[in-house]
């Protein structure tokens, strides 16, 4: 068994060497080609490994890909940095992390501001003019012999670091180690196998584990990846098309920027094969949106906590569910091979079925726990009957035919004026009412850490907010309905596509500073 992702893509490359292995704009890159980047760039960090860190600061880019690849060519570990993050944040990542070298693309140079770079490792290595390689940017580095093949790495070598938005305080970076990688690589590839003749569109930015699962499984099958730019995510149908992609794995929300923007229409993805949705609830109507446009394609929702290894838990949609009745989304289903899923109390034991608790997930392929945060990693990751297991945070069921259901977070759960409320099943009422998955609830105003009202929030033109407000009357409870309701042109969203319920706060803050201010 390898534990090196990089001799997946080495052994693509040896089959088929003139075959696309990645794409963007009017530039692709034979495997070949990627290969002979990836080689040199691994003979820069060769000589400055030690702890093995290498940070990459970059969007969705060629660069992005080669570093991915050249990391781990070279026997280290791979930590993607998020282009939105403050300087602050950043600069405290680099303490935490203490890196060998940091890789940036023409996007992340522009982030190397002088604190910034004062703080980052002492090798900085950025787009050079010799076509495919890395030119130092910061420090000066000696080229090691060019390895013909990726570095042999022991079963539970970090593969990567990537770092999950937390609510508060720093966020927390997911160890995943080469054993994890090769069997959920292993355990998704009768449901999701790709060959040479795909091509799978990278819909998500680096610092999101997703699109680790489009690079891994896009070079292990001898396919070409095509890496969409900011106006192509305008335009996502029109890029499928114009590409002939045949592979697609994004949130659900690009479902409902496409409706809205009426580039969702039936029939008019007939290229696609494979679709895969994942990262937050894929709602009922959206799905069937999808599969009338993408008649070919199969329909895959997909749940998976970064800490079990990207994703772990499958439901194939088959038209009408099946369905968590709840929220008007589909159901979460059951757990891929390898991994066992139960629903526990609030003192770890299994409930019954029908009952809501908290998911719980174990197997071979479970993150190694959060960096340099023994404590919390202590809290979460647990011996589960004999397996490593991670005690998930999300609240679900499991129904009487062994289908699984999402219900949100545990801490999405609130109480306000004596009552426990769910955020998500306001969220699903409001979906209802407004026909789109943009929406979004928070706790707003907030005194100290007693909830004194709600807001919601949805995106759709000219449709009145005392129409919804009337709506969500005559479907919940009176202290469920919002007592801010607004209807925001540009809902706010996170770097993977989710909607930023943190942002709605923060909008709502500033808002009432301002008026404050004025008075």
């Amino acid at each position: 068994m390898e534990f090196n992702y990089a001799r997946h893509f080495a052994l693509s490359a040896a089959r088929y060497p003139h075959r696309a292995a990645v794409s963007v704009g009017k530039t692709t890159l034979t495997y070949e080609q990627l290969k002979t980047r990836v080689q040199l760039l691994s003979a820069q960090l060769q000589p400055v490994l030690g702890e093995g860190r290498v940070g990459v600061l970059a969007s969705r880019s060629i660069d992005t890909c080669t570093a991915f690849l050249g990391t781990a060519w070279a026997g280290g570990t791979y930590v993607p940095l998020g282009l939105s993050l403050p300087d602050e944040r950043l600069i405290a990542l680099f303490e935490q992390l203490e890196l060998d070298a940091l890789i940036v693309d023409e996007a992340g140079a522009k982030k190397l501001s002088p604190a910034v770079r004062a703080a980052a490792p002492e090798l900085i290595l950025g787009p050079g003019n010799d076509v495919g390689r890395f030119q130092p940017v910061k420090g000066r580095v000696e080229a090691a012999v060019i390895e013909a093949q990726p570095a042999d790495v022991a079963p539970d070598h970090l593969a990567y670091i990537i770092f999950t938005s937390g609510t508060t305080g720093m966020p927390k970076g997911v160890m995943v180690n080469g054993r994890s990688i090769t069997l959920y690589l292993d355990a998704i590839e009768p449901h999701y196998r790709l060959m040479p003749e795909d091509r799978a569109a990278e819909t998500c930015e680096s610092n999101f584990d997703l699109s680790i699962h489009n690079m891994l499984t896009c070079w292990r099958g001898g396919a070409s990846l095509h890496i969409m730019r900011p106006l192509d995510l305008v335009a996502p149908a029109r890029f499928i098309r114009s590409k002939a992609i045949t592979t697609w794995l994004s949130v659900p929300s690009v479902i409902t920027l496409m409706r809205q923007a009426g580039g969702l229409k039936p029939d008019t993805l007939p290229t696609l094969r494979l679709t895969w949705f994942c990262g937050e609830p894929l709602p009922l109507e959206a799905a069937q949106a999808w599969a009338a446009a993408a008649p070919n394609s199969v329909i895959d929702n997909f749940y998976g906590p970064t800490e079990i290894t990207i994703a772990v838990v499958l439901q194939r949609f088959g038209g009408e569910g099946p369905v968590t009745p709840e929220r008007g989304i589909v159901a979460i289903g059951q757990p891929i091979s390898g991994i066992s899923m139960k629903i526990v109390d609030q003192n770890g034991d299994e409930v019954p079925d029908e009952t809501p608790g908290e998911i719980v997930l174990a197997g071979a392929q479970c993150a190694s726990g959060y960096f340099r945060k023994p404590d919390l990693t202590a809290k979460v990751f647990k011996t589960v009957d004999g397996e490593p297991g991670y005690f998930t945070g999300d609240r679900a069921y499991r129904d009487r035919n062994g289908i699984f259901h999402h219900l949100g977070r545990m801490d999405n759960q609130i109480k306000f004026k004596g009552h426990r409320i769910e955020l998500e099943e306001i969220d699903a009422k409001i979906r209802e009412v407004t026909g789109t998955s943009m929406v979004g609830t928070v706790t707003w105003p907030m005194e100290g850490e007693t909830v004194k009202g709600l807001a919601g929030f949805y995106s759709v033109p000219e449709l009145d907010t005392e129409k919804v407000r009337e709506r969500l009357r005559a479907l919940l409870p009176p202290h469920m309905v919002p007592g801010l309701i607004e209807n925001i042109a540009d809902m706010p969203l996170s770097a993977n596509g989710k909607v930023d319920r943190k942002a709605l706060r923060v909008m709502l803050d500033n808002r009432n500073e301002e008026r404050d201010a004025a008075a």
